[in-house]
């Protein structure tokens, strides 16, 4: 019988962890979901309402002392680096505008690899290269607030 978790912390509570989950950026978005953990084993995730889970997040299993560590997956991405800070903030509203999720690094921005964007942007005078690394994109404006992720136009 696989363990459960109904909890997510950023802090380690004492006991070994039970293992690693590794998942993408769009796996780390969900409230009840069986996780297939690196060594095999398998939890389930029932929370009370969705999340999105970050890099390094622990998910406590329930009736123990333990927690499996959340890991964000390599993903293939698009790295943009701009001339300057002014152009870097022109870019990342060009990508605001198409909705599109961005990680946003003081001297970059990563995006999921989309072969019309990029050459939108290198239009726009970005240097844009295929990479491959964990995406932590920013969290919405809504994240968190009890909504239910979307605004309306």
């Amino acid at each position: 019988m696989p363990y459960r978790c109904t909890r997510v912390s950023k802090d380690a509570e004492p006991g070994d962890p039970v293992g690693v989950v590794v998942l993408t950026h769009d796996e780390r978005h969900l409230r009840r979901k069986l996780l297939h953990l690196t060594n095999d084993d398998v939890i389930m995730l029932d929370l009370k309402e969705p999340v999105v889970l970050d890099h390094g997040d622990l998910l406590m299993i329930d009736g123990a002392e333990g927690y499996v560590e959340v890991v964000a997956a390599e993903e293939q991405l698009l790295e943009i680096k701009a001339r300057d800070a002014l152009h870097q903030m022109q870019l990342a509203w060009h990508l605001g505008n198409r909705h599109l999720a961005a990680q946003i690094d003081p001297d970059r921005i990563l995006i999921e690899r989309d072969h019309v964007i990029k050459a939108m942007l290198e239009g726009l005078g970005a240097v844009v290269q295929e990479v491959v690394e964990p995406f932590s994109p920013v969290h919405g404006a809504y994240h968190g607030h009890g909504g239910h992720g979307h605004h309306d136009h």
